[in-house]
């Protein structure tokens, strides 16, 4: 049995009530709510140890420096990394992925061609656009089917000896699809060409494995998997790290500053310009610490019973379309009938449910599907059955009101 109730009395905000009513948080895959744990490190480094890091010789200082190092020793362990100083501390996915961006630009020439999915959110698709602008490199997109998967067998004809870079996110996040990333890895390389992996959405579901992966960056936010916003990682293989340049120049980052000539830190300070989200990055680590020892087999199989149950009793709606049919995590992507998302979602935050609408920065999805956005609830393993029947009963409630 999946101690639900337990969990929940971890989560502080989970007991508040929004406009009058108990707060039913579905809106998990924008951000995860945050337990006890996590925000008493946050305030214990405030409070005890508050110091820079790396470079003091005093008592704070030192203090700070091992726990934000245990920390990203926890986040290799976590992702099973090879090296420690393959996990590169970002303030998120977005910055993650703009770092590898801007190191390939001085490695991409006129002509060499990279590949997205379409089922990316703006993060994973912009930066590549610019960095097209820059290089000359052509992109090209993997095409997407009516269920929310991608057409493989696309992705096989888009591959040559031109392909250089490809890039996927590994869970969808306005469909919650789960996409194959170790049959794209394997044939991404096939060709000679790196794969980076948004791993945002995933990561709160699925506990990845670099090795196993052979995947040759990985990106994912701390605000998704119970941690604070303004922190995630990078990982990268040693090999890639060393061969792109420094995303930012200042402090850290060097090993000697000359007017004449500056060399590099070794990783993973390379990438690490600057006074770093310190508090951020340890309570990170607590954050993974508590969710493993919830265990992540038995999150996904709860969070699987609650999308099944909420997807039942969705169906049983006349009207309502759901978005993304196969293979996925706890999000249901819907919409009902000629009812514009943004009204059900308004009406449903007046009866204290909070879900997401609007494209959810995926608009080539919502664009496929010739629809303007849905309405997304996605699910955690704090939220519950009981939860969703309040929801259900709010959501025919704003049915009824806007038919």
């Amino acid at each position: 049995m999946f101690p639900v109730e337990k969990i929940r009395a971890d989560f502080p905000i989970l007991q508040r009530q929004v406009n009058g009513k108990p707060l039913v948080y579905f809106d998990n895959a924008a951000t995860s709510q945050t337990p006890t744990i996590v925000i008493d490190a946050i305030v214990d480094y405030y409070s005890n140890y508050n110091a820079n890091i790396h470079r003091g010789v005093h008592s704070l200082s030192q203090e700070a420096t091992d726990k934000y190092e245990e920390a990203r020793i926890k986040i290799q362990q976590h992702f099973n990394a090879e090296k420690a100083y393959e996990i590169i501390f970002t303030a998120g996915t977005t910055h993650g992925i703009n770092m590898v961006a801007s190191g390939f630009s001085e490695l991409l020439k006129n002509g060499d061609e990279i590949i997205v999915s379409a089922l990316e959110h703006h993060s994973n698709i912009v930066p590549w656009q610019m960095l097209c602008e820059k290089t000359g490199a052509i992109l090209k997109v993997i095409p997407m089917l009516q269920n929310g998967t991608l057409a493989m067998k696309a992705f096989d004809q888009l591959l040559s000896e031109n392909t250089k870079l490809v890039f996927c996110n590994h869970v969808s996040n306005a469909l919650g699809t789960i996409n194959p990333i170790k049959e794209i890895i394997e044939k991404a390389h096939s060709v000679g060409a790196a794969v980076l992996i948004d791993g945002a959405q995933a990561t709160p579901h699925i506990k990845p494995n670099m090795q196993e992966l052979d995947v040759d960056f990985y990106v994912a936010s701390a605000h998704k998997i119970c941690g604070p916003t303004g922190v995630g990682i990078l990982y990268g293989k040693e090999k890639w790290l060393e061969k792109l340049p420094p995303y930012q120049g200042g402090g850290e980052m060097i090993e000697t500053v000359t007017f004449e000539k500056t060399t590099y830190a070794g990783l993973p300070h390379k990438f690490e310009a600057g006074t770093p989200n310190i508090c951020g990055g340890i309570a990170f680590g607590v954050a993974l610490d508590y969710m493993n020892t919830i265990g992540f087999d038995k999150i996904a199989n709860y969070e699987n019973q609650l999308l099944q149950y909420g997807t039942e009793k969705l169906q049983e709606i006349e009207g309502l379309t759901i978005y993304g049919t196969s293979n996925k995590t706890a999000v249901i992507s819907f919409n009902i009938k000629e009812i514009h998302p943004y009204d059900i979602g308004v009406i449903l935050d007046k009866l204290g449910v909070a879900v997401r609408t609007g494209h959810h920065c995926a608009q080539p999805i919502m664009n496929f599907y010739k629809i303007p956005g849905t309405v997304r609830a996605s699910f955690a393993f704090y939220n519950t059955k009981e939860e969703i029947d309040i929801f259900i009963a709010a959501l025919k409630k704003a049915i009824m009101m806007l038919s």
